[in-house]
């Protein structure tokens, strides 16, 4: 079995690599530390059999690498938190396992992948049937309790509303007759409960609604700057890497 490992913890890389060698059925082919670096090495190497992926990355979080490239493999997620496991389910996951890691936690997600992939020679497709069938009744939420002036909480819908930015360091929403609000959430926090066939993470500052786009513009770098129907304080820009993602995404999924 060939196996990668993605961990930004040198003592935590070298404690799962002594587990792996330990149980001894598998060839650990590289050891990656970095989002941008893992998704240039799936981008020219063909997948291996399983992807041991640390969530939280010194350049961001893992589940960015799943925004901008496709993982054809199965993935066992190794974190200090508790509170992605749902979302990793979504990105094909085999097992989720909570830091510090012991080898009997890593036997029982090998021998988990082992019944998945000797039941179904198709898991990956079975894997997709599931997250297709959870996607459709995730309920996205609808409404935000805001304050406005006067430190008032007033109901705030998302269909009123053109983007999410950050500004300053404090999260904000504009709506569609320019009313700035701000949020309680982060931009991640905020991706993981919007609808995504309405919203897009255009990067790291702005998350915008697709009825909010005006117009694109190419710019620099092969890169689209998107226009809104309201005025936002700076340039929207997305990556010529992530221009395929956007574009399907505004076309439909």
């Amino acid at each position: 079995m060939r196996a990668i490992i993605v961990e930004d913890e040198i003592l935590a890389a070298r404690n799962l690599k002594g587990i792996l060698n330990e149980i001894g059925t598998i060839e650990i082919i590289t050891t990656l530390e970095s989002v941008n670096e893992t998704v240039a090495w799936f981008t020219l190497n063909d997948p291996p059999d399983i992807l041991f992926l640390d969530i939280h990355l010194a350049d961001g979080s893992a589940f960015e690498i799943f925004d901008r490239i496709k993982i054809n493999c199965p993935v066992i997620f190794t974190t200090a938190y508790d509170e992605y496991a749902l979302k990793a389910f979504m990105v094909n996951s085999i097992d989720y396992l909570l830091k510090p890691i012991d080898i009997n936690s890593v036997r029982r997600a090998l021998d988990k992948y082992i019944r998945l992939t000797s039941l179904s020679k198709n898991y990956i497709s079975d894997l997709q049937s599931l997250i297709t069938y959870f996607k459709r009744n995730i309920v996205y939420k609808n409404n935000f309790l805001v304050t406005s002036k006067g430190d008032k909480l007033i109901p705030l819908n998302t269909d009123d509303i053109a983007c999410f930015f950050i500004d300053y360091g404090t999260v904000k929403s504009i709506s569609y007759d320019n009313k700035k609000y701000n949020m309680d959430n982060t931009l991640d926090e905020l991706i993981e409960m919007l609808n995504p066939d309405l919203f897009f993470r255009a990067n790291r500052q702005y998350i915008i609604s697709k009825k909010a786009i005006k117009d694109i513009d190419l710019w620099f770098n092969s890169r689209l700057s998107v226009n809104l129907k309201i005025s936002v304080p700076e340039k929207i820009l997305i990556s010529k890497a992530r221009i395929p993602e956007f574009k399907s995404w505004f076309y439909g999924r």
